[in-house]
């Protein structure tokens, strides 16, 4: 599975998170330890908030690790809010357009995790983007399927609501014609003012996820792996959460999509 940090406070460089810490985004890419591959291989990724509300993106193949291009970007870059992603395939090809974070307008979106059987249901599963939103499923991925699902169920009004309608409506199909685990699903994004995370399975095995404030740096990391191992402060959000996180307060939500799942 992949690996994922994101970051909301007081302007940072981006390799304050992603190269820097001893367990950090880029250390996890080639040494994870709460997941079940430590190499997370298959490309990387950062979308980052600055002067414009549309988020730069900057994607590609290589192994995090072996990538100076983004050791310098995340040296140059500071940045308020940004996500940023290493890639364990689950199946779709290693490609920049598989490539998380993906982007749309101002929102922006990664996910760890897999929806069982997806190969099986992807036409169906493609059917659930609408016209207006087809021109930007420029991968293969389910990841990338559910970030459009959800935009289509109104993301921009009812952040919650539309990605628990898109969830339900993926696990819907892998009930009827997938395979189990029907969901496993940590997932952040944004809209260049607030980060949203969820955590959520169909079964026992929700992918991590953690938070911790810095009052150091004014800010707040949301992450799949803390990024210190000796580090104290950081807090596990339990499975079946949705996360709003804003400046320094967090609002924890009950995430149940299944319940709609099985209602459809």
């Amino acid at each position: 599975m992949c690996r994922w940090a994101a970051y909301i406070g007081a302007p940072i460089f981006l390799e304050e998170i992603i190269s820097r810490p001893g367990h950090s985004l880029i250390h996890q890419s080639h040494c994870a330890t709460q997941c079940h591959s430590a190499i997370n291989a298959d490309g990387f990724g950062v979308a980052w908030y600055g002067e414009r509300p549309e988020p730069g993106l900057y994607r590609d193949v290589m192994p995090a690790w072996s990538d100076p291009n983004l050791r310098s970007l995340t040296a140059q870059v500071r940045s308020g809010l940004f996500l940023a992603h290493v890639r364990a395939s689950t199946g779709t090809a290693t490609s920049r357009n598989n490539c998380h974070p993906f982007a749309v307008g101002r929102w922006c979106f990664m996910h760890n995790g897999q929806v069982g059987g997806y190969d099986g249901f992807r036409r169906c599963a493609e059917m659930l983007i609408p016209d207006e939103l087809y021109p930007f499923r420029r991968g293969a991925t389910d990841s990338e399927a559910l970030f459009l699902a959800a935009l289509a169920e109104g993301l921009d009004r009812d952040p919650k609501g539309a990605l628990a309608r898109a969830v339900a409506r993926l696990e819907a199909l892998s009930r009827e014609k997938g395979t189990a685990p029907h969901m496993r699903l940590t997932a952040a994004f944004s809209d260049g003012r607030r980060l949203y995370a969820v955590r959520h399975a169909t079964d026992d095995h929700a992918p991590t996820l953690y938070h911790r404030w810095s009052e150091t740096r004014q800010g707040r990391a949301v992450v799949s792996e803390p990024l210190e191992t000796d580090e104290d402060g950081w807090q596990e959000i339990p499975p079946g959460s949705f996360c709003t996180f804003e400046g320094d307060e967090v609002h924890v939500e009950p995430f149940a999509p299944s319940t709609l799942a099985r209602a459809a």
